[in-house]
């Protein structure tokens, strides 16, 4: 939940950098073995001064420069090198975490609302898996055809009417080639019916404390308008920490491909999934990306390396390719498991 999540705003770790500075020659090494333990330095600090208050001798200890080789020096470092963040990240908001914890690891414009694009598709695919029934068997309907000419431009997975798909298969089809298709699918089936379908969407965004996330579509096209749906990089966090604790939607995210052999009331289908991270970045498990002309390109992602899973959104980075999220996100992920990692 959002009131479990610990942020840090520059102006935060700026203030606690300076802390730090007066702290770290009286406190010796200790915030650089509480960064190496997985403790946020913000924390650490916290954990020092409290140390500091209750010892006289420390607190009218004369603060003296640390040489350069010392640990204080080095955790000095450290502590400027986290208070900086990731550099040449481009993005108009994003968000990294521990994915276990929820703990806010570095952000920019946290709290900020913006459109978010297919990332929507997420709370879609929670609505329908804890909905359940996903060997329930589901027919393409024919008015998908009319809703799919209404868009500019929609992702789809190519889903023929009258085909009959299991849930589960159309949770992949949502989820890999980004279908709106399936969303249409999906939403009719359980809603039943777009709209309820829809209401059950902002339901799941309130039961989750997502207080700055609206839905007013369940695939995140520009419907009504551009900024009819919204959300900010700390609900982003929350909403894939939840639907990736879900072991079907993790195992879906997590995959390059998913290919579907013709089979009794349906055609064959082979989907690619457009998360540049997977199959490309090592760990990388999920979860989805999002691109409209307002939301500009979205990702959604998690990867875990030496025990360490991390989660990050990144939105609005500029480029006319949702492939371009892939860097961007690569460097937050690189700097996250740097500087929070064990190894």
């Amino acid at each position: 939940m959002l009131a479990n999540v610990r942020m840090l705003s520059s102006r935060d770790a700026v203030q606690a950098l300076l802390a730090l500075t007066i702290a770290l020659p009286l406190a010796g090494a200790g915030i650089l073995l509480a960064h190496a333990g997985g403790a946020h330095p913000r924390l650490a600090h916290q954990a020092n001064a409290a140390a500091l208050a209750s010892s006289p001798a420390k607190r009218a200890a004369p603060a003296t420069p640390a040489a350069s080789g010392t640990p204080a020096a080095a955790a000095r470092r450290v502590a400027v090198a986290i208070a900086r963040g990731p550099a040449a990240v481009q993005v108009k908001g994003a968000a990294l975490a521990n994915a276990a914890t929820g703990t806010i690891l570095w952000s920019t414009d946290l709290t900020t609302e913006r459109p978010i694009g297919s990332i929507v598709k997420v709370m879609t695919a929670l609505v329908v898996i804890q909905a359940g029934d996903l060997d329930r068997e589901i027919t393409v309907p024919a008015s998908v055809t009319a809703y799919l000419d209404s868009q500019n431009g929609p992702s789809t997975a190519g889903l023929v009417i009258g085909d009959r798909l299991t849930a589960l298969q159309l949770l992949e089809a949502l989820l890999l080639p980004s279908g709106c298709d399936a969303a249409y699918t999906l939403a009719q089936a359980y809603g039943p019916g777009t709209g309820a379908f829809i209401a059950k969407m902002n339901a799941e965004a309130q039961q989750l404390g997502l207080t700055g996330t609206h839905f007013s579509n369940f695939d995140g096209m520009p419907w009504p308008s551009e900024y009819s749906t919204w959300s900010t990089p700390a609900d982003l966090i929350t909403l894939g920490r939840q639907a990736m604790s879900y072991p079907v939607f993790a195992a879906i995210t997590s995959q390059a491909s998913y290919s579907l052999p013709a089979g009794d009331g349906h055609h064959g289908y082979s989907w690619q999934n457009t998360n540049p991270l997977v199959g490309a970045y090592p760990g990388a498990t999920g979860i989805k990306t999002g691109d409209t002309e307002a939301a500009g390109n979205c990702l959604l992602f998690e990867a875990t390396r030496d025990g360490l899973t991390l989660i990050g959104v990144t939105l609005g980075t500029p480029g006319d390719d949702i492939t371009v999220t892939g860097p961007v996100a690569t460097r937050l992920l690189n700097w996250g498991f740097s500087h929070f990692g064990s190894g």
